[in-house]
C-alpha cells in the first residue's frame, strides 16, 4: 500500500473517496486537482500515490474501493483497541497532559462493582492509600477484595517465617488498613520471608484489576510518595479479556497453592 494514502487521516481518506466516486476527481490525478478536496501539504504526495495506481491500471471504481478497504480497516482497528490511559505520578511536565496515579486509583476503587484484584511490593501509609477501596467495601458487603502483597524479612534477620508473616499481619491491620473497615484477603509468596536465604525472592508486582474489566499497571509502590511524590510511570486499559488474564494469572497462584493467605 502506498504510504501517503495510508498516513492520511479517517476524514481526509473519506473525503477521497467521495470525491473519486461522484467524479469530481479523476486520472489522470493531480495536486492541483487534489487541493480542491485536501488541505495543499498532502497533495503533491497523495497525486503521485493515486497516479501510480493509475497507471498500474486500477479504476477509479477500484481506487475508491482500495481506500474503503483502507477506512474499514482502520475504523475496525479502533474498535478492537482498548482506551489506554497514560497515568503519571510526580511533577508535572508543561505541555505533557497525563492522569495522575493517586486520582486514577481512588476512581478505580470509588467506582468497583463486583471485584477488585490489588497486587503490590511495598505498602506505607496505606490507610489513606486504600481509603477509599476500604469505603467502597462498607458501601458493597459483596464486593470481593484480594490482595497480593510481598511478605519480606528484614535483612540479616533468622526470625521464624511465621512469625515474620503475623508480625506483618498485625501491621497491616492496625497501620495500613483504615480502621474498624471490613479487611480484604491478603496472599503472599512464602518464598518473600523463607527461613531458607537462598530460596528468598519477592513479589515485586504492582497492579489493580477492577471488575475484571479495567488494568492498572504501574511503577508506583501503594505508598504515599508512590501515589503522588515520586517519578512513576504506568498504564490504565480497559480491556476484559486482558483483566481476565491477569486475574486468571493470580487465580492459577493460589490454585497450585503457589501462594498462602496471611488474611
Amino acid at each position: 500500500m502506498t504510504p501517503a494514502l495510508i498516513g492520511l487521516s479517517t476524514n481526509d481518506i473519506q473525503t477521497l473517496i467521495s470525491a473519486i466516486s461522484s467524479g469530481r476527481l479523476a486520472a489522470p490525478f493531480s495536486e492541483l486537482q487534489l487541493s480542491r478536496v485536501l488541505p495543499k501539504p498532502l497533495c503533491h504526495y497523495v497525486a503521485t500515490d493515486l497516479q501510480a495506481l493509475s497507471t498500474k491500471g486500477f479504476t477509479p471504481n477500484q481506487i475508491a474501493d482500495v481506500l474503503c478497504l483502507i477506512r474499514d480497516d482502520r475504523n475496525s482497528r479502533d474498535a478492537r483497541e482498548p482506551a489506554i490511559d497514560l497515568v503519571t505520578s510526580g511533577p508535572e511536565a508543561d505541555g505533557v497532559s497525563n492522569r495522575d496515579t493517586a486520582v486514577v486509583v481512588d476512581e478505580m476503587f470509588k467506582h468497583a462493582e463486583n471485584s477488585v484484584l490489588v497486587v503490590g511490593y511495598a505498602v506505607y501509609q496505606g490507610q489513606k492509600v486504600f481509603e477509599s477501596l476500604a469505603n467502597r467495601m462498607a458501601e458493597r458487603p459483596d464486593l470481593d477484595v484480594v490482595f497480593f502483597l510481598d511478605i519480606p524479612r528484614n535483612k540479616g534477620e533468622d526470625t521464624k517465617q511465621e512469625i515474620v508473616v503475623s508480625r506483618y499481619v498485625t501491621r497491616f491491620k492496625e497501620k495500613q488498613w483504615p480502621a474498624g473497615k471490613r479487611l480484604p484477603s491478603v496472599f503472599y509468596d512464602p518464598r518473600s520471608s523463607a527461613d531458607v536465604e537462598v530460596i528468598r525472592s519477592s513479589l515485586h508486582a504492582k497492579c489493580i484489576i477492577v471488575d475484571r474489566k479495567q488494568v492498572f499497571v504501574s511503577s508506583a509502590n501503594f505508598t504515599e510518595a508512590g501515589q503522588q511524590r515520586n517519578i512513576e510511570v504506568g498504564l490504565r486499559i480497559d480491556s476484559p479479556w486482558l483483566a481476565e488474564r491477569l486475574a486468571r494469572h493470580f487465580e492459577m497462584l493460589r490454585e497450585k497453592q503457589l501462594v498462602q493467605k496471611a488474611v
